[in-house]
């Protein structure tokens, strides 16, 4: 049933291509690719199992959050902490870190659309934006907040964001096919992301504030495979069994705490409006989207993590990704528990 979804998908072009890897019990059920894209010289290329894709805001969760994780571990850093003590430009003196973990600062959504080749000072705006609400009192998700982090990162370690999660963070836990800037012997083997201007982007990043940053981001930027990113939930799942980041903090991250939000993560409270997931999925189950197309979601209550990899913006950013990922996540959760007679 699922794999029929994915290529009608692919057949009605509402996607060109995915990368669909199921895992419960920490052992592969499921794990195809399907469909192709245009490269940057417009010729066809298949989606492999392997095929790197711009996971766009998993960034957030696959870089930032942990990384600010590792540091607390270290207690180099308290998520109490008010952003001003590390980032004096930032004049909102009361937003702590855990703000912006939680989406709850009250910094808006973005910055105002700019063309990715406009020449801007990201930071600077950042640091001047003022507050829709009273840090707090409501979850509004925001880049801004995410890329403060990753600055945060950089002061705290004295290491570059990229760098830091490398070293840090994706060698230790074994992912090896994830990575900020992709280098260019490997930027043909990413799924190409939109036409802009004369070409397709492919192995540079797509969204534009991560790109104006120089493809190093707290909120975007990161490139990696179907592969590493089960690897990377399977830790989430089992976070006694890595030595990173205390135990005790990764569960704390993925508890819901308001809003059907936790620290970085999404979290499903059984409440309030559906999720990316859809409905079906039982409470405390987490997990995050990326614009590109990409997805990253954990039922701890059956252990099952899907991550799904599509680079939908390859047909324009008009996609149905939203009602894609609903279905599918629904579609995956009857098919490995269906319902009692």
């Amino acid at each position: 049933m699922v794999e029929q979804y994915l290529k009608q998908l692919v057949g009605d072009r509402h996607i060109p291509g995915a990368v669909l890897y199921i895992s419960k019990n920490n052992r592969t059920e499921f794990f195809q690719s399907f469909g192709s894209y245009l490269d940057e010289n417009n010729l066809e290329q298949p989606i492999y199992k392997n095929t790197i894709f711009d996971v766009a805001s998993l960034t957030k969760i696959m870089a930032t959050l942990p990384s600010i994780l590792v540091l607390t571990s270290r207690k180099e850093l308290h998520l109490e902490s008010s952003v001003h003590s590390f980032l004096p430009q930032f004049t909102h003196k009361n937003i702590t870190l855990k703000h912006l973990l939680e989406h709850s600062s009250g910094l808006p959504a973005d910055l105002p659309y700019k063309d990715r080749m406009e020449s801007r000072d990201v930071m600077s705006e950042i640091f001047n934006t003022n507050l829709g609400n009273l840090p707090g009192a409501q979850t509004v998700y925001s880049d801004l907040g995410m890329i403060l982090l990753g600055k945060v990162i950089e002061k705290v370690s004295g290491q570059s964001l990229d760098l830091f999660a490398k070293e840090s963070l994706f060698k230790p836990w074994g992912l090896s096919e994830t990575s900020y800037l992709l280098p260019d012997n490997k930027k043909h083997l990413a799924a190409s992301t939109e036409w802009y201007k004369d070409r397709y982007l492919q192995g540079v990043v797509h969204d534009e504030k991560a790109y104006q940053l120089g493809g190093v981001s707290g909120s975007a930027g990161i490139f990696s495979t179907a592969e590493d990113i089960v690897r990377y939930a399977s830790h989430w799942l089992y976070p006694e069994e890595q030595s990173l980041i205390a135990p005790e903090l990764m569960r704390m991250a993925v508890q819901h705490r308001m809003h059907n939000r936790g620290l970085g993560f999404e979290v499903w409270s059984g409440a309030g409006e559906p999720l990316s997931i859809g409905s079906l999925w039982p409470s405390g189950s987490f997990g995050h989207t990326g614009f590109t197309g990409t997805s990253a979601w954990i039922c701890p209550q059956e252990k099952l993590v899907i991550v799904f990899l599509t680079n939908a913006v390859h047909f324009g950013r008009g996609t149905l990704i939203r009602s894609i990922r609903k279905q599918l996540h629904s579609l995956i959760y009857s098919a490995y528990n269906p319902p009692s007679q």
